[in-house]
């Protein structure tokens, strides 16, 4: 039985028509099945999804990302990757089961899989914690990252969760540190890393684990600070205000493309990507192997510096700062990494003048 949202009545009454027409024992005892009818019906839906997936609005478009039918990372690691091997627990704590990581198979190639997962139905989701992570899942990953980054394996990141967990014992075992150390781990990386919000990113939860070189969004996913309706709550005292709080986040990927603050939008089938997942699997595959492909000739210096300019210009040119030359986006070097960056530069001439030096040497020596 299909689940529609409250928007989707006008497709539901087409599509309750359609099952009665494909159904050759419908109320009416037996009878033949009208294929020209069901053609014209069919495109009667596809016309009135286009029309409201075209214009949905941001607390919509939340409720879409929100989709319990919606493909959960578990669906794209299971089908995007082969030899996946899980890995478990952070070494401190416990397991946390709302992340799922591994080391797998994409393209031929050893790749680090993360997905945070939210489970398929009311068992699974009370064992993933709804997605929600705990701070052993944080160190879970960040232990895993440090592997990967050892021994230079790309890291490919699903992010899927309301936010992390603020219960009582998370917060006891340092969850806010365990966030900081998450991002601070990000950042460190010298391999490719590649974050696909595939519904809700979630305030802290989320950028813990999207501290990525590249940032890819699916069409009707969702990334922000807040939910709409803590927004709502906290800004105007009034939880049903959720409209109002969804268009002034600016979560939809349109938004945040427009801001820079992802990378690419990812298209998903008309009406969500829970009406067509092979649609969509095909589509973050494709555009996963893309981005991936475009850190084969950089070095490890080169991947750091990438990830690490994109989130100093996120803002800038936008109305939030003004606008600075590029270099002024780069950390500042000390004087021993300058010194250590124009040896490299230099590596070939000073090899060079250093065995002219030895040889002479030695030619003194012997005469």
């Amino acid at each position: 039985m299909k689940n529609y949202l409250n928007f989707e009545t006008d497709v539901k009454k087409l599509e309750d028509d359609l099952d009665q027409l494909r159904d050759p024992f419908n109320q009416e005892g037996l009878s033949e099945i009208d294929t020209g009818k069901i053609s014209k019906l069919q495109n009667e839906i596809d016309i009135k999804l286009k029309e409201v997936y075209s214009k949905l609005d941001p607390w919509q478009t939340t409720q879409v990302a929100r989709h319990e039918e919606r493909p959960k990372s578990k669906f794209f690691i299971n089908n995007l990757f082969e030899d996946f091997i899980p890995l478990s627990g952070d070494r401190f704590y416990s397991e946390d089961k709302s992340v799922i990581t591994g080391f797998a198979k994409f393209d031929q190639k050893s790749v680090l899989v993360i997905g945070q997962e939210k489970g398929d139905n009311l068992d699974s989701r009370i064992e993933r914690n709804f997605g929600m992570m705990r701070p052993e899942g944080y160190r879970k990953t960040n232990r895993l990252m440090r592997l990967a980054d050892r021994f230079n394996i790309p890291i490919i990141i699903f992010i899927d969760t309301p936010g992390a967990y603020p219960g009582v014992g998370a917060e006891e075992r340092g969850q806010a540190e365990a966030i900081a150390k998450s991002i601070e781990c990000c950042m460190e990386l010298t391999v490719p890393t590649i974050s696909v919000i595939i519904g809700e990113g979630g305030s802290g939860g989320a950028i813990a684990l999207a501290s990525s070189n590249k940032v890819l969004m699916l069409e009707n996913a969702i990334y922000s600070v807040i939910s709409p309706e803590g927004c709502a709550t906290i800004l105007w005292r009034d939880p049903k205000k959720t409209l109002e709080a969804a268009k002034a986040m600016k979560l939809t990927s349109k938004d945040l493309l427009d801001l820079e603050i992802i990378d690419e939008v990812i298209q998903e089938p008309l009406g969500g990507a829970h009406r067509d997942s092979a649609i969509v699997l095909n589509n973050v595959k494709k555009s996963i192997s893309i981005n991936l492909e475009k850190f084969n000739n950089m070095t490890k210096e080169e991947i750091l510096l990438q990830r690490k300019n994109k989130f100093l210009s996120i803002g800038r040119n936008k109305g939030f700062t003004q606008s600075v030359d590029e270099e002024s986006l780069s950390l500042k070097e000390s004087f021993f990494e300058k010194v250590i960056n124009k040896i490299n530069k230099k590596r070939n001439i000073y090899i060079i003048l250093i065995s002219i030096v030895i040889i002479v040497m030695m030619l003194a020596l012997i005469l």
